[in-house]
């Protein structure tokens, strides 16, 4: 329940319940005690959770999972922590987290803004990436849009020095929103300057998001911004 210091009157997102196949849901039942975190109001040990001190990198809404399963595959001397409120990306990314045996991963199945406020300890995180969140493209939504001034200080305080901000959207209005959202925080840089926009990140597995998105002819804009020191 949000307390007084963080309050989450208005979500970003909608739960929906999904389809949920069999196989997805054995994976939520057997395999959530091996790789998931339960939801708690207090920071998290990281190295005590993977085994091992290593760079962080957090993903919120990670859908069903294909950029952080390929990332973790790719970088076994990082640990990827991702955040994600629908079961059935989270079992499907389950099933594949073990058929490839993938030792740093773990996830989060909750609201990324109380994972922020309250699970995440300050400047633990070496990078945290938003790829595609919902543009909640009409106006009386917008309200609902992830990228906030209040959300990004929470963004800032769990970024160490030098950690990076990545964010990718098809969505135009809100992608130069968050460029104006982003350019307004006091602790972030953005890495592409006057430019704005930094080019496609060639490592980023393309997303069911991106793929619609490419499909319908949109345009992606990606962002950087770092923590200052």
């Amino acid at each position: 329940m949000p307390d007084a210091a963080y309050p989450r009157p208005i979500r970003s997102f909608v739960t929906r319940a999904g389809r949920i196949t069999p196989a997805q849901q054995r994976a939520l039942e057997a395999l959530w005690p091996k790789y998931g975190v339960e939801y708690r109001g207090q920071p998290l040990a990281l190295a005590a959770l993977f085994g091992r001190d290593a760079p962080c990198t957090l993903e919120i809404g990670f859908g069903n999972g294909e950029n952080l399963a390929a990332l973790a595959r790719a970088h076994p001397e990082r640990d990827y922590l991702g955040v994600e409120v629908h079961r059935p990306g989270v079992g499907r990314l389950l099933l594949s987290l073990e058929r490839e045996q993938l030792a740093n991963v773990r996830l989060i199945c909750h609201d990324a803004v109380e994972v922020l406020a309250r699970q995440v300890a300050p400047g633990s995180l070496a990078e945290i990436l938003i790829l595609f969140p919902d543009p909640w493209p009409k106006k009386r939504h917008h309200k609902r849009r992830l990228i906030q001034p209040s959300f990004v200080a929470l963004i800032e305080r769990a970024l160490g020095a030098g950690g990076v901000l990545r964010l990718a959207t098809d969505w135009q209005p809100y992608a130069q929103d968050m460029l104006a959202c982003l350019s307004a925080a006091p602790h972030l840089r953005n890495l592409a300057g006057e430019r704005g926009f930094v080019e496609r990140p060639a490592e980023r597995a393309p997303t069911r998001f991106e793929l619609r998105g490419t499909r319908l002819g949109h345009e992606v804009w990606d962002l950087a911004f770092a923590r200052a020191p």
